[in-house]
């Protein structure tokens, strides 16, 4: 009896500590700054920012390798120091827009002007297409470069498939970025231009109104209105010539 009693409690306290915890769980996905980091487009924009991130380091960490005949440091990949630095040129101004993009995303709510949105929508899917072609050569090159090379290093081999595996997975990402963009877009109007001529419109239509009501329909108008009364020029008196002579 005191066994099953004992039991039952320890059940009572197990069931109420997992709803505790579900609650827990519950108020917690509830929270904003977790609602904000399960968005899609958050979720895609920090698997980019990351992307771009692990090739840039991949290719300055150990991009550059030495042979053991000699000190120079050359590209792992091919040897063209063109393919690295492309690789890190772009990881690293990629992971840059990728942080700009995510601020602009955070502080979106405590931004007002419509000009401003518009202007920020134009310019992520304006990137997000560049993005995705710059990743798109930049795989296509990367991968061309380490299938030529004659030399294969003992630190470098990671780093380059690294660079090569990471710049493939960074193109669906923008090209993702770049469709919800564009969405975002089409389903943004341009409200200021559209309060501009809604303004103007309804101006116009208080103006003619206005001016209709204030002049009269039925006005008397004296029938010489316009014709001013002058008075007539004095006519000279013609002198006749007489002939004296006749």
């Amino acid at each position: 009896m005191h066994l099953s009693r004992s039991r039952l409690v320890l059940e009572t306290e197990g069931i109420h500590r997992m709803r505790k915890a579900v609650s827990a769980l519950q108020d917690f996905s509830d929270n904003d700054l977790v609602q904000f980091f399960l968005r899609p487009q958050i979720i895609i924009r920090t698997l980019a920012g990351v992307f771009s991130l692990t090739v840039f380091a991949s290719l300055v960490n150990e991009g550059y390798q030495n042979l053991v005949t000699s000190s120079e440091l050359h590209c792992v990949l091919n040897e063209n120091d063109a393919a690295c630095c492309y690789g890190i040129t772009v990881g690293a101004l990629s992971f840059f827009q990728s942080l700009l993009f995510l601020g602009f995303e955070i502080f979106d709510s405590t931004i007002t002007s419509h000009k401003f949105k518009y202007a920020v929508l134009v310019l992520d899917v304006t990137f997000s297409i560049i993005w995705t072609g710059l990743w798109s050569v930049g795989f296509c090159f990367l991968a061309h470069q380490w299938n030529r090379s004659t030399h294969h290093y003992l630190l470098g081999g990671s780093a380059a498939r690294a660079s090569i595996t990471f710049a493939f997975f960074s193109i669906p990402c923008w090209v993702y970025l770049a469709c919800l963009a564009l969405k975002n877009l089409w389903a943004e109007p341009p409200i200021p231009y559209k309060r501009s001529l809604d303004e103007g419109s309804v101006a116009l239509t208080t103006l003619s109104s206005s001016t209709a009501t204030s002049f009269p329909n039925n006005v008397g108008y004296p029938e010489n209105v316009g014709a001013a009364s002058y008075p007539p020029t004095p006519v000279p008196n013609r002198l006749t010539l007489m002939n004296t002579d006749a």
